[in-house]
């Protein structure tokens, strides 16, 4: 699995992770989108995610008010992982809070991951009872006691993330990651200022939702009543209406296209995708519920897109930008 540097730091992270929030347990407003997934599930994601190359799992204390933390520490123990073999990241759910929640919950993320440390804490949500500046020193504060490795942020806009980076390097502690929404189906990022503003200061982009919840698949185009099969939010969202299915399906027909020419899955030529179209930016979170799932996640970067083929994609997929 091919290696990418965190922001500016020796830290290495396969290009794709695993994103853990389908391991809330259906608990919770965030863990009531999946339905809960039974021990050895998990640990058959967890172990087919490791097998190919995944060398990092992301988290937060609000999938399942931790019980996604305690359930891939869980499973990486019991597929006997030591603290070090793998980089763990979690996030810290600001509202409605203060920055001081962010130190008097660190205990709490630990000993929910125990035994593994925290290689990467964010700020989940820009949203919160304090200032940026007032969270990036709470943030500095834990590096510095060494309870976290490094700090980035999540759904940040290039303002926030400005701020956010220029009050850690008054700590001379670097701003490593924001991770945004962002897929074939939803390339905002790019033309809001967060792509332009992350490569100007070495912050690495995690894509969360790289597969629009499942949308690059094609599986809701070939059976547009699957999604009423569905727990969770996602039955009533416009793309997975008729009209948004409409909307994407010259996008996934070329998927598909190119990825029978790599003998791969269009969802795998998505990931691809993110993950080489803009150099070294850029890393993919998609989840699994299933093992075959994760084995199809570290599949993706296992061919090469040509610069046609790349370019195909990006000129099908602008209308989302």
């Amino acid at each position: 699995m091919e290696r990418r540097r965190l922001g500016r730091t020796d830290i290495e992270l396969s290009a794709v992770g695993l994103g853990c929030w389908q391991f809330s347990e259906g608990f919770g407003l965030a863990g009531g989108f999946w339905e809960a997934l039974p021990s050895e599930t998990v640990q058959e994601i967890v172990d087919a995610s490791l097998r190919g190359g995944i060398n990092w799992f992301d988290t937060a204390e609000a999938y399942g008010n931790g019980r996604s933390e305690r359930a891939l520490a869980a499973a990486l123990t019991h597929l006997g992982k030591k603290p070090g073999d793998v980089r763990i990241a979690t996030k810290w759910f600001p509202f409605p809070r203060g920055a001081s929640s962010i130190r008097n919950t660190i205990d709490e993320r630990l000993a929910c991951l125990s035994p593994f440390g925290i290689d990467l804490h964010q700020i989940h949500q820009p949203f919160a009872l304090a200032t940026v500046e007032a969270q990036a020193n709470a943030m500095a504060d834990l590096v510095e006691a060494g309870k976290i490795r490094t700090v980035g942020v999540s759904n940040f806009s290039e303002k926030r993330m400005r701020k956010a980076h220029a009050a850690l390097a008054r700590r001379g502690i670097p701003l490593v990651s924001n991770q945004m929404q962002y897929s074939l189906l939803d390339r905002r990022i790019e033309s809001n200022g967060v792509l332009a503003t992350a490569k100007e200061l070495g912050i690495t982009l995690i894509a969360y939702s790289p597969l629009a919840q499942g949308l690059l698949s094609g599986k809701f185009h070939d059976d547009p009543m699957l999604i009423r099969k569905s727990p969770g939010p996602r039955k009533y969202l416009p793309a997975f209406r008729a009209k948004g299915l409409a909307r994407s399906r010259p996008l996934v027909d070329e998927l598909r296209k190119i990825a029978a020419a790599h003998g791969a899955t269009a969802s795998q030529v998505a990931l691809n995708w993110l993950t080489h179209f803009h150099g070294d930016t850029v890393v993919v979170i998609p989840g699994a519920t299933k093992r075959r799932h994760a084995e199809e996640n570290v599949g993706a970067m296992g061919f090469k897109l040509s610069q046609d083929e790349l370019r195909r994609i990006d000129e099908l997929s602008r209308p989302f930008l």
